[in-house]
């Protein structure tokens, strides 16, 4: 093989991932990352003895981690200590009268499962079996046939695997996640444990095609874990990794160009300490932003998308992130907690309508590693992270340190705090907080470049999954790759691993349609 010249650009999951699997594979790699630190949205923020996960903190599909470890020469085991979480979370529902009695914990597995449903709505047991073992199928043919398919040409989509899981696959694009789940259950707040995974995919259950019905084997057959240290040691094992496997690393270097020539891309133009320079290379991969990548560093003429696909583009949720230092230990709450209003559609159109606004009664998420992991807060006090979906609208503001932060975020943190305190129990949490930040939509787009300062990516509508989703491949200059959120196979670090996956079976030539054969 001959040894090419990679530069990488962005140092987050994927770019990461992809520049150690290119090192490994024998090419001479360069990763440049315009922040001074690694790991992208998997990062972290400290004070006064807090630690805090910015990004990531549901750890799913572990098959994925453990592949990719294998194939840089490791396992799972020897960077990470895993935590099973059980229950794996607790969902409060909207209060009918200001009452915080109606926590329901969920626990992994198929009985434990079908005995909550069945305690809620007689004869949903057995329907929650069907849905979960339904679910597995259709995760079960995604992974072997499609997530790890790099579509590179009309063969694989006629490939004997493909075909093969294609029953279990397409009777799913026809209808909603919501449709598929109305129709089976009454009661709401199985409904929505069973629709709140579409959030992760950035699209709400009503726009999801059924497929994803298989995010419920994630977490509720194959359970939900906790790396101990938080998703920034696992960053920092990425980190790791490509330093061991010869990647160098340039951080504080912001890409400002890539370079082609008539037949092939050439090199990428970064600043660093106030100077411009040339980085040539045989081979680049944009791994931050394709919206950024698309229409700031590259030559009209050499983009793959014309500009009424970004006007047309379904985007995920913008977000408000809530970091709260809280005195004193939280029984009320667990490791993972959600908090669903009673009026989804309401909540979704705020987001997903015709006229974006904050949801007046938001449906939001909140983590307390501490639950799990004392590295995480001083002792007796509580670690928490909240995170409020809003339109993706960069106007919404930036956060602050303390009581600092644009008005708007602001008053969203406010109202957060309080409905989690009303709905949860906790009367005097608003007193107990002893550190507190929040990062707005601004925040996302100034740190990440991210189009319309989504937090993450592209929705996953039919039209914006799957290979219908983007291209890991540039169109128009041969050598240029992509990976990560914004593009295929889509948003989460399982599936950023997986791109990263992808852009190696393209720079090898390789067109198989499961994950490659481990070394």
């Amino acid at each position: 093989m001959t040894r090419s010249r990679a530069v990488v650009i962005g140092g987050g999951v994927s770019g990461l991932a992809t520049a150690s699997l290119l090192a490994r594979d024998g090419h001479e790699v360069t990763l440049v990352e315009r922040r001074p630190v690694l790991g992208g949205r998997a990062g972290s923020w400290e004070r006064d003895g807090f630690v805090f996960d910015t990004g990531p903190s549901w750890y799913l599909m572990p098959e994925v981690f453990e592949h990719f470890y294998r194939m840089v020469g490791s396992t799972t085991a020897e960077h990470l200590r895993l935590v099973d979480l059980d229950p794996g979370y607790r969902v409060y529902g909207e209060p009918s009268e200001g009452a915080a009695d109606n926590a329901i914990d969920v626990r992994a597995g198929r009985d434990a499962v079908a005995a909550l449903f069945e305690g809620r709505e007689p004869g949903a047991g057995r329907r929650a079996r069907r849905y979960l073992r339904s679910a597995t199928r259709a995760y079960e043919a995604a992974r072997t046939s499609y997530l790890y398919n790099p579509f590179s040409s009309w063969r694989t989509f006629l490939a004997p695997s493909v075909l093969k899981n294609a029953p279990a696959i397409l009777p799913l694009l026809s209808r909603s996640l919501w449709t598929m789940i109305r129709r089976r259950f009454a009661d709401r707040r199985l409904r929505q444990i069973l629709g709140y995974p579409a959030v992760f995919l950035g699209t709400s259950p009503f726009d999801a095609p059924a497929l994803y019905h298989l995010m419920s084997h994630m977490d509720l057959v194959d359970g939900v874990r906790y790396p101990l240290g938080g998703f920034r040691r696992f960053a920092d094992s990425l980190v790791e990794i490509a330093r061991e496997n010869g990647v160098t690393i340039e951080t504080a270097c912001e890409a400002v160009a890539i370079r082609r020539d008539a037949s092939h891309v050439r090199g990428v133009d970064v600043e660093q300490s106030g100077g411009r320079r040339v980085l040539e290379a045989d081979i680049v991969v944009s791994a931050i932003d394709e919206h950024h990548t698309e229409t700031v560093l590259l030559a009209e003429s050499d983009r793959s998308y014309p500009k009424a696909r970004w006007r047309n583009q379904v985007t995920g949720p913008g977000a408000v992130l809530v970091m709260l230092g809280v005195a004193d230990e939280l029984p009320q709450l667990r490791h993972h907690t959600l908090l669903f209003s009673n009026d989804w559609r309401d909540n979704f159109d705020a987001i997903f309508g015709d006229t974006p606004r904050v949801p007046d009664t938001p449906s939001f998420y909140v983590c307390m590693p501490s639950a799990t992991d004392d590295a995480v807060a001083p002792s007796g006090h509580e670690n928490l992270f909240l995170l409020v979906p809003v339109p993706p609208d960069v106007t919404i503001g930036r956060g602050g340190v303390g009581g600092y932060g644009d008005p708007a975020v602001t008053k969203i943190a406010d109202r957060a705090i309080e409905q989690l305190s009303a709905w949860a129990g906790i009367p005097d949490l608003t007193e107990r907080i002893v550190v507190r930040r929040t990062v707005g939509p601004g925040d996302f787009a100034d740190d990440f470049h991210s189009y319309r300062g989504s937090a993450l990516g592209p929705a996953h509508t039919l039209r914006q999954s799957a290979f219908l989703r983007g291209r890991t491949r540039s169109r128009r200059v041969p050598g240029l790759y992509y990976t990560g959120a914004t593009s295929v196979p889509g948003v989460g670090v399982p599936m950023c691993l997986i791109g990263a996956e992808l852009v190696l079976k393209h720079v090898r030539g390789d067109s198989s349609v499961g994950p490659l054969e481990e070394p």
